[in-house]
Parts: structure tokens; sequence; C-alpha cells
């Protein structure tokens, strides 16, 4: 079986499935450049834990965890089915290598009992994957913990991609949402391509040093990130793949980077 990559993706605002446009074709092609996977396992900027933990409903509803968009985004429907034994095996190589990992199951009357697609991951793969034959299965990322951590939650998670199994990282290579413009084709502004284009070019050379301490040695970092969540996912990828590439890029809305990569 060949191995797969791993990818990151920038998701964007909620209403990307009805969104014209480049990183819509971009999204709808992406499977087809490689082997079809057996599962996916999704790493969403929108599932934060204190540890890391892994969702194994077999049947994961849709979330709609937005407000105030086209009522069409909210009749949208992704029913990829999940994947506990791929979970099981996750939570397995995480526990390997020393991570506490958890599991979020379909029992129990706990509200937070069957975890499932939030926009992070459902927007993106409705596009990309839109049978939702392919079983998906969510973890979650620590928001108090570091790019590092996440970096070693990739690495432990490499082997899947030589079993069929494709990482899946969904966040935004960009993400101020006081810079939010209404105008969905409105120009970036000038702090945003410069730490857009300070990524590409530090994932092109493989500056693992460089990245892992993006807060201090990209451009205007704090200004693209306010907070950390939507820029972990790629920690995940980054450590999971190999030497990196970027795949796809634009704007939207301003100051959102569509920024795609795929490390192989």
């Amino acid at each position: 079986m060949a191995s797969l990559p791993s990818l990151f993706v920038s998701h964007g605002a909620p209403d990307l499935p009805i969104r014209t446009g480049p990183t819509q074709d971009f999204l709808r092609s992406l499977l087809q450049t490689m082997p079809k996977p057996e599962a996916i396992l999704a790493i969403s900027a929108h599932w934060l834990t204190a540890q890391p933990t892994v969702s194994a409903a077999e049947q994961p509803k849709t979330i709609y965890d937005f407000g105030g968009f086209d009522q069409a985004l909210y009749e949208l429907n992704y029913p990829a089915p999940g994947d506990p034994a791929l979970a099981e095996q996750v939570i397995a190589r995480l526990d390997e290598a020393g991570f506490s990992a958890g599991v979020n199951r379909d029992s129990g009357t706990d509200r937070f009992a069957n975890r499932g697609f939030d926009h992070g991951v459902w927007t993106p793969l409705i596009l990309a994957a839109p049978e939702a034959t392919i079983p998906v299965v969510q973890l979650s990322l620590q928001p108090h913990q570091t790019p590092l951590h996440h970096y070693q939650l990739g690495q432990a998670l490499a082997p899947l991609r030589d079993e069929g199994v494709l990482i899946f990282a969904s966040g935004a290579a960009t993400h101020n949402l006081g810079a939010f413009d209404d105008n969905y084709n409105a120009p970036p502004p000038a702090w945003a391509v410069a730490f857009d284009d300070w990524l590409a070019e530090a994932i092109a050379a493989n500056d693992i040093p460089a990245l892992l301490n993006y807060r201090q040695q990209a451009p205007h970092a704090a200004k693209n990130h306010p907070s950390e969540e939507h820029l972990l996912p790629l920690f995940v990828a980054l450590g999971a793949g190999g030497s990196g590439q970027q795949i796809h890029h634009g704007f939207t809305y301003g100051a959102f980077s569509m920024a795609a990569y795929r490390f192989d």
C-alpha cells in the first residue's frame, strides 16, 4: 500500500461549501492527487480539550458550530461514518508515545459524548470527499500546549500513513477575526501576506526549528494568530509528514489565508 501524505488545509469561514472560487476548486480535486484513503484522521481547530481525545462515534453528527450564515449552509449534512477500530488504534499509538489519550464514545448522557464533525472537519471534506463514504475519526487539539507538543502528536501518528490513513489537519494559515472584512474578495492586508509568505518559505525549506518557534520568528505572528488554535493543526501534519510544499494559496474575507500544504 502506497504511503499517503499528511495535509494541512485552511478552512476559512464556515460558508466555504457555498462559496464558489479557487479554494472550492482546489478542495474538489485534492483527493484525486493521491490513492483513495481507507480512512481519514481529522484534526480540527474547533475541537479543543485538555488532553488528546479521539472520537469513536460510529456515526458522527454534523455540527453547525457557527451562526449568522446563509440558511443553505445549515441544510448541508456530512454523513461519513466513524471508525471505532481506528480510534482505538490512534489512542494506542499516542499512549505508546507517552501521551495520555482519551476517547469520546457514542454512549452515555454526557453532553460531550458522540463528538460530531465540527465545521473545521466537514466544510472542507464535503468538497474533497463529497460521497461521504470514507470513515472519519477526529483528534482534538490542546490549546494550552506548544507547537512542539502537536508536532510530536503528529510524529506518533506518522505510521498510520502507511496503513491507508490520510492525516487531514484543518485550521487557518492566518486567523485574526478582528480583521474580518465583510467583502469576501477584499484584498489581504500586508501583515497577513507577510506572515503567509514566511510560512510558505519556512515549510519549503523544512525549517522545523523556525516553524516550532514561529511566535518569535515569523513577522506579525501574534497579529495573525491572536490565539494559536487555528495554526496548531499544521504542526500535527508537519510532524506526521516529511518535506512539505504549498499546494494552494489565496485569501478570503481580507485577512483569511486559504493556504494548504502537503507533507510527504
